[in-house]
């Protein structure tokens, strides 16, 4: 016997050298004619030897025939696909009856997630340690290595990837967010698969993947919407990313590329490595796929290797199971040891750190890491799934420097302009904005603009075309003495003081960008106003047009209708006088240092109603600075002395192709990403001020890159929190309510913050009536809290 298998070995090595030289003959042999016949499925080549592989073995005449088949079956799977030796090797070495049975029951009975934990607890125990860098850890490698992660962070840069910053909970989570939260990680599992798909494989075909919900291994697969008809959000475990089937409408295990384990906390302790119970169960249902792998007779993958994602509503984490189930040692009395004695023995485990995925950028040389590993986990994937892709990692990070200068032309941040250092003169005056005038600078035409300014006492007459003829006399100049904003008195009515923009004259705003902002102010606010008073919306919060037309000049006019002008310099000039007026915080706090914790939220209070009561409208600020908003007098002997006004609409955002203003210091980092507004934009730049308002250091800022650099780190260092915390707590609450709202898609809940702040400002939670605003013909007096934030704040 002993000889007969010496000289089967010299047989085998014998045909793996004609094999490699493409000399073997396979006409005339009956299986081998039937293995290479026109319909011959790779699934039946897999189901005839796994069924006739014991039976060959008996019969001596059939044995070289059944080694040359199985030879040049993983021969030719090798120069077909392309594929790896152990790729190869997993789908066509054959794998016995009975062992085909042992690992299925094996597979039945590992039902209890419990009993896994218990049998893996004292192995992984093993191989904890204690870091000084990193903390409580363990020994098992990282999937990935530092430069994989910064190679596809670069491959990335043109990727837009909203989605995976979003999640609809906060520290102070409850049971009742289940829904909201499996809707956000299924939006995250999209995201990250059609985002790679599209930027790695093919650009513009949609994925081959969807994403279902499961309860446990041997459960059904649901979709979301399905799991919440029919009442099991509260039993899912997690959601998988699968390979479409249009041939079968149901799902199987064998479909799933990954896994994603959704539980509520997988932090082991407070530090940055994974919890035993999070691990072990990664495992449970990473054992689970390679083993529905290996039995089906339809799998696509080629790979002994699954990676689980694993996250909770904060955080993330990757976990790689790699072995071959085949050496598996069946013990059906004790199959929970029998597993753990594979994953020990004949298995590699790799286990990554966890960092926050929701609500950070993702940047490796940032250090976070959290999105880009589940990343690269997905994208490695879809390799095992789709094969390599068109467009390699290496090929895409390798055009980092061409994009990156490109982008710091786009971003050139007005250097050569001179002034005061206000926080006004780091707003970038975006390239991307929709504006009527776009024109190049002429600097001596510039100069015609002292044309315009006016002196204490000066009067001014507006043409109003639906109010008439009206006159208004200056009182001074705000905020300095070249500005074309005006503090002035209707000669109506001259007991009370308005604000009076003049623009440019027509001449002038073709060539020149100074005159171009004027247009904001002037121009555009008017609209943005007229929208908000066409929408019905009024409230003291809001600034409210007064009139508004184009100025008349003494003497008389050359003009020959009224949509021409003559060539006096102020004839046709844009004027608007909007009520009521203040004074800018930010020369409050010049003056007279940061704000108390009562004038802060009585600030934010007033800063959030404005923002609510534009909101029904479908606008949204996007300029909210200490320039733009102001303290304003309160004549009506409220409870308070001032309330707080948020002005300069003109940079509003009244449709999608409209561009906000970019300023360093107080944009949302979504803004200063991409140009436009996301739902929660004006409130996260409201947090900005109310930390410069109460004192925080604001760095200087030189760039984008910088500010949003020191935007990230604020936020997952705590500052912003922490120093909001010291002034009250119920706007440290509210930084953390931003936090987790920051560039994504959900609306801010304006009525619960708007209720909790009126409370703090009144001291009492039955005082009057929250805001009064008068929207079409409802009158808004109260509102239900619903923030998400616990009503202490801490």
């Amino acid at each position: 016997m002993a000889q007969s298998y010496n000289g089967i070995l010299q047989f085998l090595q014998k045909m793996m050298l004609h094999l490699e030289r493409g000399s073997i003959q396979v006409s005339g042999n009956p299986i081998l004619d039937d293995m290479f016949a026109p319909g011959f499925q790779q699934n039946e080549l897999e189901l005839y030897s796994m069924q006739s592989f014991d039976e060959n073995l008996r019969k001596p005449k059939t044995v070289m025939t059944y080694v040359i088949f199985t030879l040049y079956g993983v021969w030719l799977s090798g120069v077909c696909k392309g594929s790896s030796g152990l790729a190869s090797h997993n789908k066509f070495v054959p794998i016995s009856k009975r062992a085909y049975k042992s690992l299925k029951d094996t597979a039945r009975n590992i039902v209890d997630s419990e009993l896994f934990i218990q049998s893996l607890e004292d192995w992984i125990l093993e191989n904890a340690l204690a870091d000084s860098n990193h903390g409580e850890q363990y020994s098992f490698n990282s999937p990935f290595q530092i430069e994989e992660l910064r190679q596809l962070d670069f491959a990335l840069e043109g990727t837009f990837f909203q989605q995976l910053f979003r999640m609809p909970t906060s520290f102070y989570s409850c049971s009742d967010l289940k829904e909201e939260e499996y809707f956000a990680l299924e939006d995250f599992l999209h995201t990250m698969a059609n985002g790679l798909w599209n930027t790695f494989w093919h650009k513009n075909s949609p994925s081959p993947f969807l994403v279902s919900c499961a309860r446990h291994p041997r459960s059904r697969f649901y979709s979301l919407d399905k799991a919440i008809s029919k009442g099991k959000v509260a039993d899912l475990c997690g959601a998988a990313l699968i390979a479409r089937d249009d041939n079968d409408v149901n799902t199987h295990w064998d479909q799933v590329v990954q896994f994603s384990l959704f539980k509520p906390d997988i932090m082991l302790g407070n530090k940055s490595g994974i919890s035993l119970n999070a691990l072990s169960e990664a495992l449970f249902y990473g054992f689970h796929i390679l083993v529905s792998r290996r039995l089906s007779k339809r799998c696509e993958f080629n790979d002994n290797s699954v990676f689980i994602l694993v996250m909770d509503a904060r955080f993330g984490a990757v976990v790689k199971l790699t072995g071959d189930v085949r050496h598996l040692v069946p013990d059906l009395d004790n199959p929970y040891q029998a597993v753990a004695d594979w994953i020990k023995n004949h298995s590699e485990v790799s286990v990554s750190t966890v960092d926050r995925i929701w609500n950070k950028l993702g940047n490796a040389n940032w250090g976070d890491l959290g999105t880009l590993q589940l990343l690269l986990a997905t994208f490695h994937s879809i390799v095992q799934f789709a094969g390599s892709p068109r467009k390699p990692i290496a090929s895409l990070a390798g055009d980092h420097n061409l994009r990156l200068q490109k982008r710091r032309i786009e971003c050139h941040l007005l250097e050569n302009q001179n002034g005061k250092h206000s926080s006004q003169d780091h707003i970038i005056q975006g390239e991307r904005e929709t504006m009527e005038h776009e024109h190049e600078i002429n600097p001596a035409i510039m100069n015609q603009a002292s044309h315009l300014l006016f002196q204490e006492g000066d009067i001014i007459h507006v043409d109003d075309p639906q109010q008439g003829e009206k006159g208004f006399q200056i009182h001074e100049s705000l905020i300095d003495e070249k500005s074309f904003c005006y503090s002035a008195i209707s000669l109506e009515n001259p007991t009370q003081l308005l604000t009076l923009y003049v623009g440019a004259h027509p001449s002038r705003l073709e060539p020149s960008w100074e005159d171009m902002s004027l247009w904001y102010q002037v121009q555009r606010q008017t609209k943005v106003l007229n929208v908000l008073r066409q929408a019905g919306i009024a409230s003291k919060y809001l600034p409210e047009i007064v009139t508004s037309g184009k100025m008349l000049h003494p003497g008389s006019c050359k003009k020959q209708n009224p949509n021409e002008k003559c060539d006096h310099p102020l004839c046709g000039t844009p004027v608007l006088v909007t009520f009521p007026i203040g004074e800018p915080v930010s020369s409050i706090v010049s003056q007279d240092g940061p704000f108390s914790c009562e004038e802060a939220i009585r600030c934010c209070r007033d800063c959030l109603a404005a923002l609510r009561s534009a909101k029904m409208a479908n606008v949204q600020h996007g300029d909210i600075c200490p320039e733009n908003v102001v303290r304003v007098s309160d004549a009506q002997g409220s409870s308070s002395s001032f309330f707080y006004v948020p002005v300069s609409w003109g940079r509003a955002v009244l449709e999608e192709r409209d561009g906000p203003a970019m300023n360093l210091f107080f944009s949302s980092s979504h803004a200063l990403q991409h140009g436009k507004l996301c739902p929660s934009s004006d409130v996260e730049s409201l947090v900005y001020l109310l930390y410069f308002l109460c004192g925080g250091n604001m760095q200087q800022q030189d760039s984008i890159e910088s500010a949003l650099q020191w935007r990230q780190r604020s936020w997952a260092k705590r500052h912003i929190q922490r120093h909001l915390g010291e002034v009250s707590a119920i706007l440290k609450a509210l930084a953390d309510y931003v936090d987790t709202l920051c560039g994504t898609p959900y609306p801010v809940d304006y009525d619960g913050w708007l209720k909790r702040l009126d409370k703090a400002v009144n001291e009492s939670a039955d005082k009057g009536k929250l805001i009064e605003e008068m929207t079409m013909n409802m009158r808004i007096e109260d509102v239900a809290a619903s923030s998400g934030i616990s009503e202490g704040g801490s």
